[in-house]
């Protein structure tokens, strides 16, 4: 595939994601549970969390699908290790459980939720070879847990920092620490830069980086600086770059801001 090819099937990938019916643009709600059972007016049943994990109670003519099984009257998810998501089906509905930040929440996804009908794209910067960076991974001698704060008040995630990469914009030195990947040996890495705020969003963007090399070296390519889903909804828990992640330059290229609704 050409540079531009290749990027425009990474934008149809992105979009296609943002479009999904079930995605986090189709979220109804953002539940904290606590041991007391709580109905929600999005979802069925009654749920509540403890040391056994998160259950839900389901009420008379209620029932759910998980991985393909129906359940009724009572079912338990079990405890959850942080960031993981398990999914229930409810009618046209998916019903998210999830750990985020210590706390178990259910998140409904409704296909015909006002923010997602509402959506008509992201706009982006034109894709330029210029923003295809070398740079150099340095892996620490063990990984190091690094708190970082999130988009919703009070809420902290704690991520694994295997190393750290350094490249250069114009001349300047730059230092960014990455955070593991979806991929064995991939990096994700989140940061802000001079054009948060003003042309992109102003919390945080994502860059997916490739496996790095024997010798650490690796491509940054920022045409693929990504929105996280906070961009769109505020019912989303996203994690927010550490300070070091807080670049002094404009990079004028990736995903611009969200079209986040009220």
């Amino acid at each position: 595939m050409t540079f531009i090819a290749d990027w425009q099937e990474w934008t149809r990938e992105r979009e296609a994601k943002l479009a999904d019916p079930h995605g986090f643009l189709a979220i109804t709600g953002l539940h904290w549970l606590e041991e007391a059972p709580q109905r929600f007016d999005d979802a069925p049943g009654a749920w509540s969390t403890g040391p056994g994990g998160v259950s839900v109670e389901l009420g008379e003519g209620e029932t759910i699908l998980v991985d393909d099984e129906k359940h009724s009257g009572r079912y338990s998810f079990g405890v959850l290790p942080e960031r993981a998501s398990v999914f229930a089906t409810w009618g046209d509905a998916v019903i998210e459980v999830a750990k985020r930040g210590g706390h178990d929440i259910v998140r409904p996804r409704h296909p015909h939720h006002d923010i997602l009908r509402a959506y008509d794209g992201t706009p982006r910067y034109e894709p330029d070879e210029r923003w295809v960076v070398p740079a150099t991974y340095r892996a620490f001698e063990t990984p190091r847990p690094v708190t970082v704060g999130a988009a919703v008040e009070g809420l902290e995630h704690v991520y694994d920092a295997p190393g750290e990469l350094t490249f250069e914009i114009d001349g300047q030195a730059l230092t960014l620490t990455a955070f593991e990947g979806h991929a064995p040996g991939t990096l994700t890495v989140l940061f802000t830069d001079a054009t948060s705020g003003v042309t992109t969003y102003a919390a945080n963007r994502s860059l997916q980086v490739p496996a790095p090399g024997a010798d650490g070296s690796v491509v940054l390519d920022f045409n693929r600086a990504a929105n996280l889903p906070c961009a769109y909804t505020p019912l989303a828990t996203c994690p927010l770059p550490p300070p070091e992640n807080r670049l002094p330059v404009a990079i004028e290229a990736g995903e611009k801001k969200g079209k986040t609704l009220p």
